[in-house]
């Protein structure tokens, strides 16, 4: 059956499908969720293990061996990278990319479990399942000069917090940063001893005075009743009135022999947002949750509880994933109005027909519109992958569009006014091949996109589906669609197509011209060839690589690492200063700081953390500008202090994928003395290199602790065990938290210390007064040697080997360069010594995986299109000239970009 007649038949039911299809398409719209990235699994599972404070030697025998044996052999474990500290062990679990990570994850915690007694009592472990909602998505801060630290927090936990997490789509709330409330009980040693106490028995007492239990029931004229025993501790005054003693001498009361006041907890962390102390709010979506609703909800929310807020509090958005989805929607929307008015107006231009402008017009949008169906139907997300799909899916949608018109339109010219109908049916007959083949061609290039594994398949994976959607529905778009509009629209009176104009004209002689001197002279064609080759090969030498493209997302993350040890206070001295040069620098808008605390959610010591730095909007300088100012200035302005700059996407990729750095020289040794000084030594050649910046040799030591050693004879002649002592210093030195008060909705701390007078240096520890059995108290010299121990060096162990990372950045060079000079480096004789080897990771691995895959990707799709050609023509001479044709064009795009 011929096309010309279905379609004439069928010309109202398929123009009322493309409604249909435009209809969907909206409707979809609102209804496909908005994420930053693909729903990706990323084959990779972090523990975290704190065992109280062992040092690392300790540590690595009691925790790290046997959690690494025992995840070492669950099933789809590729590799297995752990850090071991003083009383922590971080641990990273590879898997194979495509493995079910819900299972992987149930398996890892189920090797956990099984290890039962063989960990230490007090280890406590934590796993969590690295996917790219596990990171923050919004975070505001929440900053006051009226309002008390505390009081902030309190807002943010018990106000914020439920009215956020009630939002469709929010995972959690996280609020971090702020002051937390306790009551402070500061003991007197002294007087305790007096009475023939200890801290022991304030804490026991207060324990035993605030009791709230269900001690019965009873059944009274028909009425049911629960009995109660509530005896809690409900205000400061039932604090100090606790009793602690009661004999025949009389009572003793807790406000007799200690302070009794409202204070706030210690705390080893901070957050500052905007140059003051602040409370972050950080809002985490659930997996397939709608980024722009989310924060549009979060908006609209802060907005309204704005007007409940104390005078005096800022609410301030520092971190906004949407920001970045929302320009690559931008980038779609100019993109399908440029290329849709650019297709008319080349349609204008050598057409001269208006009907014939608005069938491309209207073509576009109808095929996005059916994507969009697509994406909905398939569970897939708007994402910066699936909208630059369908952002260079305009491109091919047009083209499709004008070469069927325009064949169109030069049958019609061809034909008699009253053939139009005849005309129209022709030329689609004798443009379905074509157009096939070359909708056929795209698709099965971008088919092999879809099998990539790594992080380049995770992405390109909802790009390439995204893009054969399209252009499928494309085909069947121009190939029924057009020709019914095209009929209709150039079927009506007055609507006449005009001849080629001067400018289509001029150009087909010139083009007629320069074809009949190349048949007549093929070797200039010849000639013309190897040129194009010699240009395309010194283009793709001189071109650089790197993992992800430059792009501007208006903010860096600056960490930053002061010496190891460095208390809080001198931490917070050198921040001060990095904060000034940012406050002074015109292209920042605002910023916010973590010490003790990353943007990742992790841990870390007090001399170390990171900013966010947001820059105002354009016109500003680049991004890349900014960081070159701000690290030129914070090298020259704050020495001792070590800092790196990465872009937001860039850093949370390197986190998901466990490479966070673009250079990474993984060194192993069984010595580890011989391991750090050969570390330390490729750093400092590494240096050297042209355009890496920010090295680390990968030797981390942590902070410097004060050793207390507990004679065994001497504690027994005193009539204690070193258990006893170590229980009386933890109380003295840290506090024991006895019980909580409740007020309103919170819980509040009691805690039991000693005078700070008495813990504020060594000479003081040293004279703690300790107890003895007998109630004699002694100092503490007398049973032990306090001596301080200076920072030890963190192990870190990849595949069960003990490895030091040496790790860098690099600006203003290509990474390929880069790595070209590191490799050659590595090479030099003598700068590994014999047994030690090594091997890269980082960023470059990330690449080179990637490449490997899309090289592999590139023969197949080469084999599939001239599979495909060959099979369209039959003939091999035909295949390999189309083919070879667009090679030699991407030789020119190589020379283009060299």
């Amino acid at each position: 059956m011929s096309a010309g007649p279905w379609l004439q038949r069928h010309r109202r039911s398929l123009l009322f499908l493309m409604l249909l299809l435009v209809l969907g398409g909206i409707g979809a719209s609102f209804k496909v969720p908005v994420a930053l990235f693909p729903h990706v699994d990323f084959p990779r599972v972090e523990i975290y293990a704190q065992a109280g404070d062992r040092p690392a030697k300790r540590m690595l025998i009691a925790v790290t061996y046997p959690i690494e044996q025992a995840v070492r052999g669950i099933p789809g474990v590729v590799g297995v990278r752990s850090t071991t500290s003083r009383g922590g062990a971080d641990f990273y679990v590879n898997f194979r990319w495509g493995e079910n990570m819900t299972i992987a994850t149930l398996e890892v915690q189920a090797a956990l479990a099984d290890l039962g007694t063989r960990l230490p009592a007090d280890t406590q472990l934590d796993v969590r399942r690295m996917r790219p909602t596990i990171f923050r998505m919004l975070a505001y801060t929440l900053t006051s000069d009226r309002v008390s630290q505390a009081r902030l927090r309190n807002i943010a936990r018990y106000q914020l917090r439920p009215l956020l997490s009630a939002i469709p789509g929010v995972a959690r709330v996280g609020v971090i940063g702020g002051r937390t409330e306790e009551y402070r009980v500061t003991v007197n040693p002294v007087r305790l001893a007096q009475y023939g106490l200890t801290v022991a028995d304030v804490v026991r007492s207060l324990k035993e005075s605030n009791v709230l239990k269900s001690v019965g029931h009873l059944t009274r004229h028909y009425q049911f009743y629960l009995l109660i025993s509530d005896t809690r501790l409900r205000r400061l005054k039932d604090i100090r009135r606790t009793v602690l003693r009661s004999d025949g001498h009389g009572i003793v009361r807790l406000g007799e022999v200690a302070s009794v006041r409202r204070a706030l907890k210690p705390q080893w962390t901070q957050v500052v947002g905007g140059g003051q102390p602040a409370v972050s709010i950080q809002i985490y979506q659930q997996p397939g949750g709608n980024t722009l609703a989310i924060t549009q909800a979060v908006g609209r929310a802060l907005r309204t509880f704005r007007r409940q807020l104390p005078p005096g509090i800022q609410i301030r958005r520092w971190y906004d994933q949407a920001t970045l989805i929302r320009a690559a929607a931008a980038t779609v929307r100019d993109a399908v109005l440029i290329g849709a008015l650019l297709a008319a107006a080349v349609l204008l231009l050598f057409l001269r027909n208006v009907r014939i402008m608005l069938i491309a017009l209207v073509t576009v949008p109808t095929v996005l519109a059916a994507t969009m169906v697509v994406l909905y139907v398939s569970h897939m997300t708007f994402n910066i992958m699936t909208l630059g799909g369908m952002a260079a899916a305009v491109g091919l949608i047009i083209d499709d569009t004008i070469v069927m018109i325009e064949h169109i339109v030069r049958r019609q010219m061809e034909s008699p006014p009253g053939e139009r109908h005849t005309s129209v049916a022709r030329a689609v007959r004798e443009f379905t091949r074509p157009l096939l083949g070359s909708s056929a061609s795209t698709v099965v290039i971008f088919m092999p996109l879809a099998f990539l594994q790594g992080v380049t398949g995770a992405f390109f994976r909802a790009l390439s589906l995204t893009m054969a959607a399209s252009l499928v529905i494309s085909f069947f778009v121009t190939w029924l669609v057009v020709p019914i509009l095209a009929d209709h629209l150039l079927g009506t009176g007055g609507a006449d197509v005009e001849r080629a104009g001067p400018v289509l004209v001029r150009l087909q002689r010139a083009y007629e011209r320069l074809m009949q001197r190349l048949f007549r002279q093929p070797q200039w064609l010849g000639a013309g060839l190897v040129v194009l080759l010699g240009a395309g090969w010194f283009g793709f030498a001189m071109t650089g690589s790197g993992f992800m493209p430059a792009m501007d997302e208006g903010g860096f993350v600056l960490n930053y690492k002061a010496k190891p040890g460095t208390s809080l206070g001198e931490t917070a001295r050198l921040l001060d200063q990095v904060e000034h040069i940012l406050m002074q620098d015109k292209a920042v808008q605002t910023f916010s700081l973590r010490t003790g605390l990353q943007l990742g959610g992790g841990i870390t010591g007090t001399n170390e953390g990171d900013f966010y730095v947001l820059l105002k909007p354009f016109p500003r300088p680049s991004v890349w500008q900014v960081m070159a100012r701000v690290r030129r200035e914070v090298k020259a302005g704050v020495p001792g202090l070590e800092i790196s700059m990465d872009q937001p996407m860039k850093d949370l990729i390197g986190d998901l994928t466990g490479s966070p750095r673009p250079i990474e020289i993984k060194l192993f040794s069984g010595n580890g003395p011989l391991l750090r000084q050969t570390a330390m030594r490729v750093a400092r050649h590494l240096a050297a290199i042209p355009g890496v910046l920010a090295v680390r040799n990968g030797i981390v030591y942590s902070g410097n602790a004060v050793d207390i050693r507990v004679d065994r004879a001497k504690a027994a002649l005193e009539g204690v065990s070193p258990q006893s002592v170590t229980t009386q210093l933890y109380d003295a030195l840290n506090g024991a938290i006895a019980t909580r008060v409740q007020r309103g909705i919170r819980m509040i701390g009691v805690r039991v210390w000693v005078p700070h007078s008495m813990r504020a240096s060594l000479g003081a520890i040293r004279s703690l007064p300790m107890e003895a059995a007998n109630g004699r108290l002694f100092p503490l010299r007398e049973v032990a040697r306090v001596r301080i121990l200076h920072g030890q060096p963190e192990i870190t162990r990849d595949n069960l080997k003990q490895m030091a990372a040496v790790t860098a950045h690099i600006s203003g060079r290509s990474l390929g360069g880069v790595m070209h000079d590191v490799k050659t480096l590595l090479k030099t004789p003598g700068l590994l010594p014999p047994g030690m080897y090594f091997s890269l990771g980082g960023l470059y691995m990330q690449q080179q995986i990637a490449f490997a895959g899309l090289m592999a990707v590139f023969a197949t799709a080469v084999g599939l299109v001239f599979l495909l050609l060959l099979f369209l023509y039959e003939r091999f001479t035909v295949a390999g000239a189309l083919l070879l044709t667009t090679l030699l064009s991407l030789l020119r795009s190589s020379s283009a970009c060299g």
